[in-house]
């Protein structure tokens, strides 16, 4: 799946994910396709990095701690950055409505398939928002699974 990045620079993501497996676990697949993943926790933190790096797409879930969410951390971007593409994830909600979310911006719910992201990340630099459905919890790679399961963070029944 390599070929989803650029072929002439890596796509820069900026991935915005509190939990910590989830975050890991999707900046070593977007890695592994080829993007150039920058990964932090809330909003303070990445407007700071906004503020200082280049980054081509913001990936960012909805609920963050420490007072900012992921819609108001994309408004803010686009104050910057206008024409910054977009990728809201949530776990929380199946749908985001369109009146809080910024224009030309794409919502993939979770759970999803992290190597599918990219795809999703890709046509968001090109202007195609194409959220992916939702997985089945019980659908998880057989790696990330017992990591959840080891760290006390898979809540699915045993």
């Amino acid at each position: 799946m390599r070929a989803i990045a650029n072929e002439v620079r890596p796509i820069r993501v900026l991935l915005v994910e509190d939990e910590f497996l989830i975050s890991e676990w999707v900046a070593e697949s977007l890695t592994e396709q080829g993007f150039t993943v920058h990964a932090v926790a809330n909003a303070a933190d990445a407007l700071r990095y906004l503020d200082a790096a280049p980054v081509d797409v913001l990936f960012t879930d909805v609920n963050l701690p420490g007072g900012v969410d992921g819609t108001t951390l994309a408004r803010r971007a686009r104050e910057a950055l206008p024409d910054l593409p977009v990728v809201y994830t949530s776990g929380g909600v199946n749908v985001l409505d369109p009146q809080v979310r910024v224009p030309h911006s794409t919502f993939v719910p979770k759970p999803y398939i992290p190597a599918l992201i990219g795809r999703v990340l890709a046509n968001a630099m090109q202007g195609s928002p194409t959220p992916l459905p939702a997985r089945s919890a019980t659908a998880r790679p057989r790696r990330a699974r017992e990591t959840l399961r080891a760290s006390g963070c898979d809540n699915r029944r045993q």
